[in-house]
């Protein structure tokens, strides 16, 4: 009989355990020599080592502007002045066919547009009236207006847009770009979410690593003095007692991880030495005292009041730190009542953001190796919903067949218009972009082949955009 034993494998968790020296101390020593020499002598975040992409990319970062509830293209970059003159009238069936809506009737009176619409930039740019700061950097940006999507429910088609896939389960994008390129920075999470606004109807999943392990999650920053959760010691623990805390957990974790090799583990410790540094990093990043006055007075934003402004030059601040992905979700467009008060309030709350953003990476020499992505989940219908019942009136329902987004920066055309709808707003009639190639086109940008970047589970290679997409090549500078 064969009684030959593999040997036991020796892990480098495994060796730090036994030879006594603690994996505290030596994350201790991992952040003094990281800023001393700027290298990281702690191997938990191995998962996380910057990668080379596939092919030579044309943006290093991407920021992601998530405008959830779907703001109305009609109102801001499509204007219709044949929904003027039908005001009041039916939609033609011929147009309609049997589209069916879950608060209006196919056969529910047309809606004009709610506000003027003008030219901007030497482009030439159609910008509704709300967007008066957006206008300002018309010539930095390409407008897709024949965006469609599979999806006409919010969560769904959030987390469709965020992953690729209607239902939770699936990577976001942050999660596949942190997967395939890794971090640049040691200091602070490569993958960041924002949130300003209400309640997102797509929840975690937007911003989940799915069956991608949860190093690759993203982490969410929350509105206030504490935006990361237990990073802060918490009062009445001395320095001492939290080393060996530290020191404590962290052997406990390494002597599991040596027994049974569970990668989520080594994500835990991961996450452990992340919030070590975070206890310097996160203040440092979210103090704005450094920024002049000309700048917070080009975001329009008030240093110590979260608001989607703050949240831009914050995410300004995250690129120039190595942070490779940033999403900045600002819900509450969903205008199934008073579209064009929602509409307006909601541009008060983000057009001079966004548009200082791009003005703030355009000067610092960011803005060409930074993507910045602007849209929601779907458009919203030519056709009025008024409902008594509900307390609607001047609204618009989920319109999935045909909406706006815009991207610019990371080697995008700026100054360009792509794609058009019909008369009514209502089907696209040029150049169709489906929400499966808006995210091969963010991939393609980072320098990947969508159809390459896989995942083996469950017996197969998964990947973003599933077997669909296309890279959207007229758009590309």
């Amino acid at each position: 009989m064969n009684c030959h034993q593999s040997p036991i494998p020796i892990s480098r968790r495994y060796f730090l355990r036994d030879c006594g020296v603690g994996v505290g101390k030596v994350a201790a020593a991992g952040l003094l020599t990281e800023s001393l020499f700027g290298a990281s002598a702690v191997g938990a975040g191995d998962a996380l080592a910057a990668k080379p992409a596939p092919s030579r990319p044309q943006a290093k970062a991407v920021i992601h502007l998530f405008m959830a509830g779907a703001p109305s293209q009609l109102e801001l970059f499509d204007p219709k002045p044949t929904l003027a003159k039908l005001q009041g009238s039916p939609l033609p069936k011929s147009i309609i066919g049997d589209q069916r809506y879950a608060f209006i009737q196919p056969d529910a009176a047309v809606l004009g547009p709610q506000f003027e619409f003008a030219q901007h930039g030497q482009s030439g740019a159609v910008l509704g009236a709300p967007l008066e700061h957006l206008g300002k950097v018309a010539d930095e940006i390409c407008f897709i207006k024949s965006v469609t999507t599979d999806q006409f429910n919010h969560a769904p088609a959030q987390i469709f847009f965020n992953t690729g896939f209607s239902q939770p389960g699936r990577p976001s994008m942050g999660s596949w770009a942190l997967y395939g390129l890794g971090s640049e920075t040691q200091n602070l999470p490569s993958f960041v979410v924002m949130s300003t606004g209400a309640g997102i109807s797509g929840g975690s999943a937007l911003w989940s690593s799915g069956f991608l392990p949860t190093t690759y999650t993203g982490v969410l920053f929350r509105n206030g003095k504490e935006p990361i959760l237990n990073v802060n010691t918490p009062e009445g623990i001395s320095a001492a007692v939290q080393e060996d805390t530290f020191k404590l957990v962290n052997e406990l974790n390494v002597r599991r991880l040596a027994e049974i090799n569970d990668q989520e583990i080594a994500t835990r410790i991961a996450s452990y030495e992340m919030a070590a540094r975070l206890q310097t990093s996160a203040p440092e990043l979210m103090d704005l005292k450094s920024e002049s006055k000309e700048t917070l007075e080009l975001y329009g934003c008030d240093p110590e009041k979260p608001s989607f402004a703050r949240a831009c030059l914050l995410a300004r601040r995250m690129v120039e730190r190595g942070v490779r992905f940033i999403n900045i979700y600002h819900s509450g467009w969903d205008a199934h009542t008073d579209v064009k008060g929602n509409t307006t309030n909601n541009c008060k709350a983000t057009d001079q953001g966004t548009a200082a953003l791009l003005m703030d990476l355009k000067r610092s020499g960011l803005l060409d190796e930074t993507l910045v992505v602007w849209g929601g989940e779907f458009g919203r219908t030519p056709m009025v919903e008024t409902n008594p019942a509900l307390g609607r009136k001047a609204g618009r329902d989920h319109h999935p067949q045909a909406f706006t987004m815009w991207m610019a920066g990371g080697g995008i055309k700026g100054g360009m218009t792509y794609g058009a709808t019909d008369d009514f707003g209502f089907h696209i009639t040029e150049n169709p972009v489906h929400v499966h190639d808006i995210q091969a086109t963010i991939l393609h940008q980072l320098g990947f082949d969508h159809e390459r970047l896989t995942f083996h589970h469950a017996g197969r290679d998964f990947r973003l955009t599933d077997v669909h997409g296309h890279v959207v090549k007229d758009i590309l500078a």
